[in-house]
């Protein structure tokens, strides 16, 4: 795991000053801080920070094959490199390390961008073809490893973290107004473009190709649901998936350097401790985290269960709300992008505790996109049956979902009624999306008069709408499971994952994200996934001899952050101060009035804290990246 950085210099007679590629790489010391390296010959230049994980003593990067006429700069882990270094030997390729960053350069030379299908891991890279003066970047299929670049007519800037590309000082520090819709409908940035004017993301399953100035982006892979040519029973498919986990786990496993797990005490994180022990003959360490109060339901007993069961090393800790305070200045600084993820406090604080044991980390991220975990995929796919019995039963439907707030108590239900009379996948917006969002984002009230008549409903919406398009000859499931993992999964969670433990130093790897692992879960049909109310349910049993009762039997518990009491009590005073001050009012985006009306509706006991966290990340963003404010709360 390292951070990687560049430019690309137009015009035959351009060329990239070295130290404005050391002061790229600086920005992101913390995602490599065992070693730097630097290689700039006449338009280009390629920056590196190493975080040491395989052949300690010679990955150095850049890295270049045997004549240094092309270089590479290597962000992630190739799990089968080993495989694949035994392939290209045998084709007369010359290795002068051990690292899997060699044997990508030498499949380039192999097969050009089609060495990008012979990859399995996690990466983000860039190469510099010498010969054919071309510069090559590439995301992996998911995108577990984040690759930002800024593209004109004068040259392309790309780095892992947006930061280093705004060290740059040709970059201009612009906002782009419309995509502030698009994140308080989402409360994330789905899509390629970011906040920032002019600053991208490389797609997941994506690559890009510059030459003389010309660039090119090209999809090397993407995620096919299909049913299966014969039916496939579940015996077959609980074995088939075991033995793929089991060897998915173990590549994961590989390093020269101390291995731990993050475990929360639920399904995922405790399957893959329960293979990993069995790859491994040392000691395993496990981390997980607690909240002071009794606000939430406390993980740490059942995390403790599972590493007692399995003799792991455990260590937890707690976090209070001083500690989420503290951290909101880093969240911005590390994140880069407002995203409404009050949990990243957690894998931030946890990794930082793993960093004094341990530099690679194992979680369980993934498995509730691949396996359809969450209780919303459940709702929505016994929603869209219901509509099968006919509108005059589903008007009825509707009106008694819409009762169940005030009859039940249930709001969560009465959520689902107005999407009785809309069409399925046009209300899906993706996994953070409320179920009832297809009308607007909440936060419309909010906007100033002027900012409100300029937003373009349908540019916010339009990543969404693109896969929705895609996925309307899918079933429900399937459909939702796309579209989550091509904007919630890599826009959100994997952006999270991997900015809040490389803040510390550390290499987050997702084995339930092997594209293998999703590829096979693509391939089962929805019964198996979802099995009456069951979620997850091929996974669960593939890993039911492994996992305790106590938690196979489990109601999941996501990973919950007591945040909403935070945001009421403790911090309230402050986010009054930042939300309402004049600095925040005069950006021209948002009515003061109406900005009070929401802080005072939730200390009185409405819930808003989704939106108050998505206004205050945003304001803190812009002062930030914008106004280049040293922030402190």
């Amino acid at each position: 795991m390292c951070g990687i950085c560049g430019k690309f210099a137009f015009g035959p007679n351009e060329t990239v000053s070295p130290e404005l590629v050391r002061a790229m790489a600086a920005t992101i010391r913390h995602r490599g801080p065992d070693d730097e390296g630097y290689y700039v010959s006449g338009p280009v230049g390629l920056g590196f920070r190493r975080l040491s994980i395989i052949d300690l003593q010679s990955g150095h990067q850049p890295l270049s094959n045997e004549d240094g006429s092309i270089w590479i700069v290597f962000n992630g882990e190739i799990y089968n490199y080993q495989e694949l270094r035994s392939l290209l030997l045998s084709k007369g390729h010359v290795f002068k390390t051990k690292t899997d960053t060699e044997v990508i350069i030498h499949l380039y030379e192999e097969y050009g961008p089609d060495c990008l299908k012979e990859l399995r891991g996690m990466f983000a890279f860039a190469i510099w073809d010498g010969n054919a003066k071309t510069l090559f970047l590439a995301r992996d299929r998911v995108g577990i490893k984040p690759l930002y670049y800024c593209l004109d007519d004068s040259c392309l800037v790309f780095a892992s973290e947006i930061k280093a590309i705004l060290a740059d000082p040709s970059i201009d520090r612009q906002i782009a107004p419309e995509l502030i819709d698009r994140f308080l409908t989402f409360l994330y940035v789905p899509g390629e473009e970011t906040l920032l004017n002019g600053i991208s993301k490389l797609a997941p399953g994506h690559y890009l190709l510059v030459n003389d100035g010309k660039a090119i982006i090209r999809q090397y892979w993407d995620l096919r649901f299909r049913e299966p040519l014969e039916a496939v029973s579940a015996q077959d498919a609980e074995a088939g998936l075991r033995d793929l986990l089991i060897e998915t786990v173990g590549l994961h496993m590989i390093a020269d350097v101390p291995v731990g797990i993050l475990l929360s005490g639920g399904i995922d994180s405790t399957g893959i401790l329960s293979l990993a022990v069995n790859a491994t003959d040392k000691k395993i360490s496990t981390f997980t985290v607690g909240f002071s109060g009794n606000e939430i339901a406390d993980e740490r007993p059942f995390a403790r269960l599972v590493a007692d069961k399995f003799g792991t090393q455990h260590y937890d800790m707690t976090i209070s709300a001083d500690d989420f305070a503290a951290f909101l200045p880093r969240y911005i600084w590390h994140m880069e992008e407002p995203v409404c993820e009050p949990p990243a406090i957690a894998l931030y604080y946890v990794s930082k505790l793993a960093k004094k044991y341990v530099t690679v980390l194992l979680s369980g991220e993934g498995g509730d996109e691949a396996f359809a975990g969450y209780s919303n995929y459940r709702n929505l796919v016994w929603l869209e049956r219901l509509k099968a019995n006919g509108s005059w039963l589903n008007s009825i439907f509707a009106k008694g979902f819409s009762l169940a707030d005030s009859l039940l108590g249930s709001r969560r239900l009465s959520e689902y009624g107005p999407l009785m009379k809309e069409h399925f996948p046009d209300y899906y917006y993706s996994r953070t999306s409320n179920p009832n969002r297809f009308t607007g984002n909440g936060l419309g009230k909010v906007y100033s008069s002027d900012f409100a008549e300029a937003i373009d409903r349908e540019h916010s919406l339009e990543p969404v709408r693109r896969l929705q398009n895609h996925v309307r000859d899918h079933n429900t499931l399937d459909a939702m499971l796309y579209i989550d993992t091509k904007t919630w999964l890599p826009d959100d969670l994997l952006i999270k994952a991997d900015k809040m433990t490389m803040a510390n130093s550390i290499e987050l790897r997702v084995p339930l994200l092997d594209h293998r692992v999703l590829e096979f879960a693509a391939s089962l049909p929805p019964s198996l996934k979802l099995k009456g109310h069951n979620t997850k349910y091929i996974l669960k049993q593939a890993l039911s001899q492994k996992i305790p009762n106590e938690i196979r039997n489990r109601k999941k518990a996501g990973f919950p952050v007591p945040y909403e009491s935070w945001l009421r009590n403790d911090l309230k005073d402050v986010i009054w101060d930042v939300l309402t001050d004049s600095k925040t009012i005069s950006r021209g985006y948002f009515r003061k009035a109406a900005i009070e009306s929401l802080l005072k509706a939730n200390s009185n006991g409405a819930n808003y804290s989704k939106e108050i966290f998505s206004l205050l990340s945003l304001e803190l963003w812009q002062r930030t990246f914008l106004d280049k404010e040293q922030v402190a709360l």
